[in-house]
């Protein structure tokens, strides 16, 4: 039946109801145009993931859920790098803040570069128990924390530091490991460190003893030269003469 000379709202309201169908025939066309191009998508999220990625309130939706969960791993590294270089620079109260972060990533993450990180982190924290996290570094069951953590001792100034190194430089059935601690101990004038380093000079890998003669000049501030019987016999109380500093090694060494 006809309807002659509608009224207004009559009119407004067939207009609306037009304009919804022809919405929906998009929409739905939107949607059979993603599912025959995407035909591998279902199997990603159920028979409706062609409609959900062609709705563009879905994704935005989806991708603020993705968000909420938690920044993304090359974030957290950028955001753990940048802690390493303002550590020193932080008051006692968000260093003790910082500890406590610190230390869930050593004992939680599953990221190696993330520990390192961690390990690197702790190095250069004033924080008392920061000696204590580093010392699990020597424990990690990923090789590169376990060096960086050699690293990070070889930069501290006490004996706890130069002892951690020297048991772990006696202990560790990993060469690598070893020879990050032999070269870290360069840096501690200690008993610790001439006691590690004098056993390795009797080590059967003859890089292992250069290394050692090499920590031991720093170890000792002397020079014996570099054949290591000459440094057993000095190191073990016999009259050995020191070899003449060469300016080429004073000038090496101000860069040391």
């Amino acid at each position: 039946m006809q309807i002659e000379n509608p009224s207004p709202g009559f009119r407004h309201a067939a207009t609306r109801v037009i304009a919804a169908r022809m919405i929906a025939t998009r929409m739905l066309a939107v949607a059979m145009v993603a599912a025959v191009t995407l035909p591998a998508a279902g199997c990603h999220d159920g028979p409706m993931y062609g409609l959900k990625a062609a709705n563009p309130f879905y994704s935005m939706k989806q991708w603020k859920a993705d968000e909420a969960l938690g920044p993304s791993d090359h974030v957290r590294r950028v955001e753990l790098h940048k802690l390493v270089g303002v550590m020193p620079n932080l008051p006692p109260e968000r260093q003790a803040y910082w500890h406590d972060h610190i230390r869930g990533i050593l004992d939680h993450d599953p990221s190696p570069e993330m520990r390192r990180l961690a390990i690197m982190a702790a190095g250069v924290s004033s924080h008392p128990p920061s000696r204590e996290l580093i010392s699990t570094g020597l424990r990690d069951d990923s090789l590169k924390v376990r060096l960086a953590t050699c690293e990070v001792l070889g930069r501290q100034t006490d004996e706890d530091a130069a002892r951690l190194l020297a048991e772990t430089a006696g202990s560790t059935t990993d060469l690598d490991v070893r020879n990050a601690a032999l070269a870290a101990l360069a840096n501690h004038r200690s008993d610790y460190a001439v006691d590690a380093l004098r056993l390795a000079l009797d080590d059967r890998n003859p890089a292992t003893r250069a290394l050692a003669v090499e920590s031991l000049r720093g170890a000792t501030g002397k020079d014996y030269g570099d054949d290591p019987t000459v440094w057993i016999a000095a190191l073990d109380g016999q009259a050995v003469s020191e070899q003449p500093v060469q300016i080429a090694d004073r000038v090496k060494r101000l860069f040391h």
